[in-house]
């Protein structure tokens, strides 16, 4: 029997149980796991009945994490889709140790003014976007993640919002979706 342990944030306990127990309850059933949760501890053990059920094992454990870095439990269920994965990129690894003011303008350029930058992240990637803490997650299929991941790392390291979002217009076209739109201008402020 596949058995798989994670812990998550304290804040997100709440999330991941939900009202009465009802989002374990439905993430279960979802992927026919049974899920044990020790919320002084913020511990989750993930057991599936027989070696088959590893894959949605795996599912649990990723809605779960999906749920623990910012992502609510209905846009987490996009994980139950066959060829859909989930990204979790550690903003430190790029401000490092100069403090918690660079992560918060990092952050601040990722999300965006009212979050029009993370949004228009997910219109043009196609991937769901939550930045939690100090972690980018992203949920989407294989080439939307790589865009999306591309494109977040791109405004980690500075590159301009119109310059990352013309990217992945681009990026968007040329993989056939002639549906991209035309990058709207914003107004980001300062860098």
């Amino acid at each position: 029997m596949p058995v798989l342990h994670l812990r998550l944030p304290e804040d997100r306990i709440g999330a991941a149980i939900g009202r009465g127990g009802s989002t374990k309850r439905a993430i279960e059933a979802a992927t026919s796991t049974k899920i044990e949760v020790d919320p002084e501890e913020g511990d989750f053990r993930i057991s599936a009945p027989d070696a088959g059920g590893a894959m949605d094992a795996i599912r649990a454990r990723d809605m779960l994490l999906a749920i623990g870095r910012g992502f609510s439990p209905e846009r987490a269920r996009r994980l139950l889709r066959d060829g859909t994965y989930l990204a979790v990129i550690d903003i430190k690894l790029v401000s490092g140790k100069k403090g918690r003011d660079q992560l918060w303008r990092i952050r601040s350029r990722l999300i965006g003014a009212q979050g029009k930058a993370r949004a228009r992240i997910e219109e043009l990637s196609g991937c769901s976007v939550s930045v939690y803490g100090s972690t980018v997650a992203l949920i989407g299929d294989e080439r939307e993640l790589h865009r999306a991941v591309e494109a977040v790392e791109l405004l980690l390291h500075g590159s301009e919002h119109s310059t990352v979002f013309h990217w992945l217009a681009r990026q968007r076209r040329e993989d056939g979706r002639e549906d991209a739109l035309a990058p709207l201008p914003i107004d980001e402020g300062p860098d």
